[in-house]
């Protein structure tokens, strides 16, 4: 149990990997960039919740006349098939979703950390760094790092677990590095 305890102080963190994110026929799909990054983020999550890790999926959740609808195509309405995790990550959720460790948390907002109860989540596991993959790069996952950085967790974003739908993946984990001190693992 200690060893638990002290792995505990990391956590993975899967943003926005649901079908209108993912799946070419999505609302607001980030399309095959996203599709590719699956397999890496399966496997991650494997090699986390097996190490006694937690695996929280922080997913994009919004009601049907939501103000990101003004700036965005609709994506992501509870209930929805574009609100479901995607493919093999959301074979995995199931498999997994009852098990400890395994979280999911809806958020209204880009950053996770914004109307969500994931700080004190991951304060009650003592995690004191946090793992990021998921889409998009420049947006929910960038404002997620700062999220974390701004609440004192130290940040770790994977390249080949991120992907985006504007070209500015390289920028942004360039400046997630910069601004934040995330490490970046290749």
């Amino acid at each position: 149990m200690a060893e638990n305890s002290i792995l505990g102080r990391q956590a993975l963190l899967i943003v926005d990997m649901s079908n209108d994110f993912v799946d070419d026929h999505g609302g607001l799909t980030a399309g095959k960039p996203a599709q590719k990054i699956v397999p890496y983020i399966v496997s991650l999550a494997g090699k986390f919740h097996q190490e006694g890790k937690p695996v929280i999926f922080c997913m994009d959740a919004h009601h049907e006349h939501d103000p990101h609808f003004k700036l965005w195509p609709p994506h992501n309405i509870v209930g929805t098939w574009g609100a479901q995790i995607y493919g093999k990550l959301g074979e995995w959720y199931e498999a997994h979703r009852e098990e400890p460790g395994v979280i999911f948390v809806p958020k209204p907002e880009y950053d996770a950390f914004i109307g969500t109860n994931l700080d004190q989540i991951l304060k009650s596991l003592h995690v004191e760094t946090v793992h990021l993959t998921g889409v998009c790069t420049d947006i929910c996952d960038f404002l997620t790092a700062y999220g974390a950085y701004s609440r004192g967790f130290r940040t770790v974003a994977y390249n080949q677990g991120m992907a985006t739908f504007t070209g500015q993946h390289d920028i942004f984990l360039k400046q997630m590095k910069a601004i934040f001190k995330t490490e970046i693992i290749s």
